[in-house]
């Protein structure tokens, strides 16, 4: 993805189901588990860079001492901030004797994060700014264990207000207007309503109050209360949290839009949003991790028991996010890995109908970094085709009587995908100067080349994962490939064309900045149809109003008068790098999203691409989208 959006967040879980004094002689430290925790999360930095938190809960401390601690930072490298900071007031401890290395309990009573439960969040900023107050884990605090409470999350809502609105009926005052504060609120309020239910029938029962307190801290129902805390959401969400008493969970949506993966063993149970990190952290094989089912949540309570529950029914027909595959995940996971190639692959009949089939003159490459893996998926794919075209060639030349050396010289060694490292990304460019103008020069040279290997003569094939806004292709990438002066330049997207708003978790929901809804429009003028987009302003309006049905995406009108390739060479136009020397020709092309279906097989979240959202929410984000977009609103429509 050449354009910069904001990301999915990422979530990690460490549940230590030994004694710490266990970790200590195994492995020689009782902050095994913290160590992983950091492991996990830095082999998922991939998912968020705009800040990072850390929290853990000790277990069986005395009352009166702290048993739950979070350390959040948004500063940049926030994670290593985080890690190296605890262990240098780590070490200070220990320098001050108040540590003592092979004494356990000293170590659990006195360093914060020595502890039985971790939980870690990666933040990419699409709502609440990047401030601290709205960075994970949330923690809601109480005198009682069991009303304390740490969520944390990789989720939107699109029914934030909403959710508020609910609060407010029940009389509460919540000070935030963030998703994530809405719902630790919700959760937080059945918490406490269980807490309370269950105090009031031990105390009706004649239960002494130590009886009392040791009961409220084995009796929380966690599904139940998420039961009750869910009825309302609409949105895409992956959560862990824990509470004071000890107990942990982890949950998926019932669409399983967000990703959360797990295992557990005799030692650990953990839990992230990717596959990969959980078995390259704890060395194990892929079929020790599973996902967690959508609609289901997994409790690991004080004593180590793990138990899987439906908190909301799952959908007969879930909506995994095709994004998560396309580019948020590392392409490490093997699965991720062949569906990255086969989106390559399917893109290779357009590129070689684009090149009219002259390999000979084609160099193949890629941009951004994250479209390597579909670059080796091309390559391969033209091969093949390459490969089938000189078998047809030969077995017709030898039925012909025309099969000699020299045919078979001609046949087999000319003509085949050449593939090269043309675009290199320079990482350590960062833009902040802060006059546009002086911005805009520096992003033109984020991207370098490679001189001397592209021709004249020559089509540049460049293979891309996804063109959201087109922004980085206009300023950077096609400025500086046109200065190659090849005859042809192909820009092949992986992903189909970026249409619709995503309101579950990626931060596009500005219609007017979507490079494909932009030259929907500039069609819609040229042709004389500037009357579709009124009469759409009309329609999302009265379905806003209750006057119009509210489960139909009215946007689509805008696409509905044009094919797909007409959208795709007016975006050809609109992204043309017209004030360079170069004179060639420019082609966008796109996966369509038969064969996205095709290479991502059972994960069907599309609607950004085809606008079919799967929850009442995304039906509203689309039109109130549209009509920000007519009336010249600023921001998000969620």
């Amino acid at each position: 993805m050449s354009d910069p959006i904001k990301h999915e967040c990422g979530i990690a879980q460490v549940r230590l189901k030994k004694p710490l004094e266990y970790y200590q002689e195994k492995y020689g430290t009782p902050l095994w588990g913290f160590y992983k925790l950091f492991l996990l999360m830095e082999k998922q930095r991939n998912r968020g860079q705009d800040g990072a938190g850390v929290a853990a809960v000790k277990f069986d401390m005395p009352a009166g001492e702290p048993y739950m601690f979070r350390e959040r930072s948004v500063k940049s490298n926030a994670l290593d901030r985080i890690f190296k900071g605890t262990l240098k007031g780590y070490q200070k401890l220990i320098r001050n004797g108040e540590v003592l290395p092979d004494y356990v309990p000293s170590i659990k009573k006195n360093f914060d994060f020595a502890a039985e439960l971790y939980m870690g969040h990666l933040r990419y900023g699409t709502s609440g700014g990047y401030s601290l107050s709205v960075c994970h884990p949330f923690f809601r605090r109480s005198s009682w264990p069991t009303k304390n409470l740490i969520l944390a999350g990789n989720f939107n809502m699109t029914n934030t207000k909403e959710l508020n609105d609910s609060l407010i009926a029940i009389g509460q005052h919540p000070i935030f207007a963030t998703d994530t504060q809405a719902l630790l609120e919700k959760v937080g309020f059945h918490l406490d309503e269980a807490h309370d239910n269950l105090y009031r029938y031990l105390r009706d029962e004649g239960h002494t109050n130590d009886e009392i307190a040791e009961k409220i801290l084995t009796g929380i129902d966690i599904p139940k209360i998420f039961r009750k805390s869910a009825e309302s959401w609409d949105g895409g969400y992956a959560l862990i949290g824990g509470i004071g008493n000890g107990d942990s969970f982890i949950l998926r949506d019932p669409l399983g839009i967000r990703p959360a993966h797990y295992f557990e063993d005799d030692e650990v149970f953990a839990a992230a949003s990717e596959r990969a990190p959980l078995m390259t952290i704890f060395d194990k094989k892929l079929e020790d991790i599973h996902e967690v089912p959508p609609g289901n949540i997994i409790v690991i309570n004080k004593a180590g028991e793990v138990t899987r529950e439906v908190f909301r029914e799952p959908d007969p027909e879930p909506k995994q996010c095709s994004f998560e595959r396309i580019y948020f995940s590392r392409g490490n996971d093997a699965d991720i890995y062949k569906e990255r190639k086969a989106l390559g692959g399917g893109l290779c009949e357009q590129i070689m109908d684009g090149i009219d089939r002259d390999l000979e003159n084609t160099v193949i490459s890629f941009v951004p970094n994250t479209s390597e893996v579909a670059y080796f998926g091309v390559l391969e794919e033209l091969r093949l085709i390459r490969r089938r075209e000189v078998k047809a060639q030969i077995l017709e030349a030898a039925e012909k009587g025309e099969l000699d050396a020299d045919k078979l010289d001609d046949l087999v060694m000319r003509n085949w995908p050449r593939g090269e490292k043309i675009a290199h990304k320079d990482q350590k460019l960062r833009t902040f100067i802060s006059s546009e103008d002086s911005r805009n020069e520096m992003a033109s040279h984020v991207y370098d080349v490679t001189y001397g290997i592209v021709t004249p003569n020559d089509n540049l094939v460049c293979v891309d994962d996804s063109i959201v806004r087109g922004t980085t292709l206009r300023k950077s990438v096609l400025k500086i490939l046109s200065s190659l002066e090849p005859k042809k330049i192909i820009i092949a997207s992986t992903a189909p064309q970026i249409r619709y708003p995503d309101c579950y978790g990626i931060d596009m929901s500005e219609l007017g900045k979507f490079i494909a809804f932009e030259a929907a429009i500039e069609l819609l003028k040229e042709r004389g149809k500037k009357d579709v987009i009124s009469e759409v302003y009309r329609k999302c309006l009265d379905a806003e109003n209750g006057e119009a049905p509210s489960t139909v995406n009215y946007v689509q009108e805008i696409y509905k008068p044009f094919s797909d390739d007409e959208i795709s060479a007016k975006i050809a136009q609109l992204v043309y790098p017209y004030d360079t020397d170069w004179k060639g020709e420019l082609q966008v092309i796109y996966q369509t999203v038969e064969n996205l279906h095709k290479a991502l097989d059972g994960h069907d979240g599309d609607w950004y691409f085809t606008g079919n959202y799967p929850t009442l929410g995304g039906f509203q984000v689309v039109n109130r989208a549209f009509i920000n977009y007519y009336e010249k609103a600023k921001g998000r429509a969620y």
